[in-house]
């Protein structure tokens, strides 16, 4: 039985939400699934991924065949690279220690990326308000301003016919 490291599609049309699962090969994308490892949501920015470790981990090593987009996740998440180390343990390239240092530093890396790239999405968003608040002010004052120069000519129009009939009830 082949098994398989696949995403299960949730969510309404167009918000689409995943659970990343363990199914047989032959099972439907959305159908029976041997067991439920995590979840990703493609729509938050940077997406959320929420995935037990070593489940995957395990299931890797039992042989299961990520799918392209799992794979890609898993790599986000660092599994694949925990993996790799394994292997380069069983073959005592380097000791358990080792991995698992090589691991953390690559993990707090990874995470100041993102965290950097969620303060970059941030900024980005209080320039773009900023900006357009700006652009709202200037509009505001220019309506403002047009708005006054309009009243000045009524009263300057209004001053004149007073004035004029004053005049002419004088005469």
């Amino acid at each position: 039985m082949p098994v398989k490291m696949r995403l299960q599609r949730h969510g309404k049309k167009g918000k689409p939400f995943y659970h990343i699962v363990i199914a047989d090969g032959r099972a439907p994308r959305d159908g029976k699934f041997i067991e439920k490892i995590g979840t990703y949501n493609p729509i938050a920015n940077p997406a959320e991924i929420n995935i037990d470790q070593e489940r995957a981990l395990t299931w890797l090593q039992n042989g299961a065949q990520p799918t392209d987009t799992v794979r890609a996740i898993l790599s986000y998440k660092g599994v694949l690279y925990k993996l790799h180390l394994l292997k380069g343990v069983a073959k005592n390239a380097l000791t358990a220690e080792q991995a698992e240092e090589k691991f953390q530093k690559w993990m707090t890396e990874k995470l100041a990326r993102i965290e950097a790239k969620r303060s970059g999405l941030r900024d980005a968003a209080r320039t773009e308000k900023k900006k357009a608040l700006e652009i709202e002010i200037k509009a505001k004052e220019a309506k403002a301003a047009e708005v006054a120069k309009k009243m000045a000519a009524a009263l300057k129009a209004e001053s004149e016919e007073t004035a004029a009939e004053g005049e002419s009830s004088e005469a």
